[in-house]
């Protein structure tokens, strides 16, 4: 079995800061076979000051159903390792990063149950709502891509699974940050807590699709309603850990009335 990652330390690196996570005790650098896994996914959580405690709960709630979801199980064992590594980051604007999970492998159903606890215990509750400032699209991005280049091991996907209900409005042009990491062959999918911005769009899912997403596959998720968000989630994740192209590629994948 996995064992949960015990510590963190955080760095300032030139234009970005970013918490280097070390696993098993070690800085996670050179390559070892032992950590090779099919999919390695970073879930990159918006907490910036939009996100109120209900839409704080649909995505942490929304991300431990799914991980605890008999789907997911099945989506994991049916991989060429039968194993993934996730982390779990909050965002919100430049140089602003919490790290809820380091990367962590995970094989077994007790693997999942320890990574869901974890997440349910430590994830964003939206209680607290000092300092949380704009929406950093761009810099969640980034920070994600680096964060799949210190991955431990290797991986035949990584992934950035982006949670947010606003557009870019901090920090750099998304459409730059997309580019840098579709660059180093990383996929950006996506799914959108509101179907619009006030007073900046009335298609969040659309820019999203026009913006954000990117890579082989790559789609938004939008649920119709907030209840279908943990449903949604759990989807999109059999998706991308099987490797499945079904959601059509570079779309928009409007998950509606699917029930819990």
């Amino acid at each position: 079995m996995s064992r949960l990652p015990a510590r963190s330390r955080r760095v300032v690196m030139p234009g970005i800061a970013v918490s280097l996570l070390l696993f098993d005790g070690s800085p996670y650098a050179s390559a070892r076979p032992d950590l090779d896994v099919d999919a390695a996914i970073v879930f990159a959580v918006d907490m910036s000051s939009s996100i109120d405690p209900e839409r704080a709960d649909f995505q942490r709630i929304g991300h431990v159903k799914a991980l605890r979801s008999p789907e997911v199980a099945a989506a994991i064992a049916r991989g060429a390792r039968g194993c993934i590594s996730i982390t779990y980051v909050e965002w919100s604007v430049p140089g602003w990063l919490r790290t809820v999970l380091p990367w962590t492998r995970i094989c077994t159903d007790a693997d999942r149950q320890a990574v869901a606890d974890e997440i349910d215990a430590r994830g964003d509750t939206g209680l607290e709502r000092r300092g949380r400032g704009g929406t950093a699209v761009s810099y969640a991005l980034d920070v994600s891509s680096l964060l799949l280049d210190r991955m431990p091991g290797r991986a035949d996907r990584k992934i950035i699974d982006i949670s947010a209900n606003g557009t870019n409005n901090e920090g750099l042009s998304v459409t730059s940050a997309r580019q840098r990491v579709l660059a180093k062959g990383h996929i950006v999918n996506a799914i959108v807590i509101d179907p619009a911005e006030p007073g900046v769009t009335d298609d969040l899912p659309a820019y999203f699709h026009d913006n954000v997403i990117g890579g082989p596959a790559s789609f938004v998720v939008t649920p119709k309603s907030v209840e279908d968000y943990a449903h949604a989630l759990k989807r999109k994740l059999v998706l991308e850990i099987s490797g499945n192209d079904a959601a059509g590629g570079d779309s928009v994948v409007r998950f509606a009335g699917l029930g819990p």
